[in-house]
Formats: structure tokens, sequence, C-alpha cells
């Protein structure tokens, strides 16, 4: 008889009618029930202190952690830098140790500052650059690529699509800065933004097709439509990079400089930018962009909607005093 059990005619069940054994098996039973609910709640309460007040299972709770800890390393590692000054915001990728490739949360950081500018009237341009001397954007990060699955490799190329083409059509002007390396994503990237400024020691290429995959964020689209439909064919085809001279020549480039005066030469830019209207270049922008896209009485009517939106502006009024005045205008997006 285990010691817990009282003797036989004693505790809980005092004199029984029972037989002694009977008896016996029945404390025996009780006795096992009772230390299989003791387990149970003991269960049931170290279940409940991992999960806290959230009222969710433990596997969510340690989801929820790493996510915590994947946003804190990112804000250590600042994997996306941001300045503004003057109307101008400069967006720098930070990971010159990977050459800028684009992480998920890479993209999701610009992302974010893509969304937040959209609705910032005091910013007028934005400049995009990488971090370092040697990469503008080496595209993905193919080391992280190898781990996904392929519905996370569905949902990278629908966030990065839907990135470039937000930048495409944000209200402000974009100017890409490439500082070094822009391959894949990186030369996407840099299509989608408005002005491309290159450095002289920049290589750009889609070269996706030497990894027996296309380009899958708009180069296939965006790349024909700036330097023509042969030369696209050619570069994608072959997986070719070019020169910031060839780059220059076909279009693909608008200026190049020397790489100490890049940074520089992209505040030029802005800077003048910055002296026109801001509504004036975002109907500009937007009559350009649609436009592009149909055939040449509906570009017009877009242009003309375009232009109505200007009209009854503040910021009309004040050009036509300033020339007349003869002074520089002082434009505030009304």
């Amino acid at each position: 008889i285990p010691p817990t059990l009282p003797p036989l005619g004693e505790g809980v069940y005092g004199k029984s009618r029972l037989c002694p054994f009977a008896v016996y098996i029945k404390r025996v039973a009780d006795t096992l029930l009772c230390r299989l609910r003791a387990c149970r709640l003991k269960a049931f309460l170290t279940r409940r202190r991992n999960v806290g007040a959230t009222g969710r299972s433990p596997l969510h709770g340690k989801l929820i952690n790493q996510e915590h800890d994947r946003y804190r390393r990112n804000m250590e590692e600042n994997i996306l830098l941001k300045e503004e000054k003057d109307g101008v915001i400069l967006l720098t990728l930070n990971r010159p140790g990977v050459m800028n490739s684009l992480s998920f949360e890479l993209l999701r950081a610009l992302q974010q500052e893509v969304e937040a500018i959209r609705f910032m009237p005091d910013v007028r341009v934005v400049i995009i650059t990488g971090a370092g001397e040697k990469a503008f954007c080496s595209g993905a990060d193919l080391k992280e690529r190898v781990t996904m699955s392929p519905a996370q490799v569905k949902e990278y190329i629908l966030t990065i699509r839907n990135l470039f083409t937000a930048i495409e059509y944000l209200n402000k002007p974009v100017i890409a800065a490439v500082n070094g390396i822009a391959l894949g994503g990186g030369t996407e990237l840099a299509l989608a933004s408005d002005i491309r400024i290159v450095s002289k020691t920049a290589l750009m290429g889609l070269t996706e097709t030497r990894l027996a995959i296309i380009p899958g964020a708009g180069g296939t689209q965006r790349l024909p439509r700036l330097v023509g439909k042969g030369k696209a064919k050619e570069l994608i085809f072959t997986g070719r990079r070019v020169g910031a001279d060839e780059a220059l020549t076909i279009g693909l480039a608008n200026q190049i400089c020397e790489p100490d005066q890049l940074l520089a030469e992209a505040g030029k830019m802005a800077a003048m930018i910055c002296e026109t209207g801001p509504i004036a270049i975002e109907q500009a922008k937007y009559a350009i962009n649609y436009g592009l896209e149909t055939d040449l009485s509906t570009g017009l009517a877009i242009e003309s909607n375009a232009y109505w939106v200007c009209i009854p502006t503040q910021d009309r009024l004040e050009g036509l005093a300033a020339f007349r005045e003869k002074r520089k205008p002082v434009y505030k997006g009304m």
C-alpha cells in the first residue's frame, strides 16, 4: 500500500460495507485521480504564466518576441538612415556589409518612409542613395532568399513591386544617387525614381536571367520605356552590366559625376526643383506618368486636367507677382 493511503478502515471512508479489497482499489483510484488533477492544474497555471494577459498560445508569444527582437535589432543597426534639410529628405540604404541588399526588413522600412513622405508638405524632393562607396544596392538579399519558401518569395516580389510603384507615383520627385554597384533590384529602384544621377564608378544592370529568373520589380516594363525596347531586351537577355558612361549614352542615367561629388550634384538638382511650385511639380509628374501610358489624345486630356488644378492656386498668382516685381517667388503649395 502506498504510504499516502490511510490504513484500511480509517480515513475518508471510515467504516465501509465494501470488502477490504474493493475499498483498497477505490482508495488507489481516488489517489491517482487527485494526482492527475493536480498535474493538470499545474500545467494549466504554467501555460497561463507563459501566455500572460494576451490569452494567446505560447507559440504566438514566441513569434511576437522574435518580431520584437528583429525590430530592435533593425533599429540598432539603422538599416535605413534619414536626413531632412531645406525641403529635401535623404534616405540612405544602410547595409554596406551586404552591399545594401534589400532584405524584407529594409523593404518594409523604406515602404514606411515613402508612405509617410507622401503626407509631409514640407518635403519637396526625395534623394535615395546607398551607404558606403562600393554599392548603391545589389538587389535582393540572396542569403535571405535561400531560406524562403515559394510562398514567401511571392510575398517578397509583391512587396518590392508595390514599393517601387509607390516610389514611381509618389507625389514628389525622387532622385536616385547611384553611388556604386546597382544590380537587379538596385537598378529597378533607380528605374522607379524620376531622375538618376550616377557615379562614374557605378555599374548597373538587370542580371536576373543569370539566376534563371526575370526582373520582378518592374524592370521588364520600366527599362524599355526608358531606353527603348531593343536595348532593354539586349540588357535583360544577356544580364550584361553597364558602366556610367554607357548608362548616360543610352538614357539610363540623367547625369554622371565623380564619386565624391554625387550627393552634392543630387543636392543641386533638388535645390533647383525646390525653387518651383510644389503643386505644379506634383501635377506635371502626374501628367507625365499617366499620360505616357495612353494615346496622345488621352494624354493631352490628362495634361489639361492637371493644368486646371494649377489655375486657382495662390502659388500661380505668386509666380506672376514675383515676375512683375522682379523677385524670386515664395511658393507655399497652396
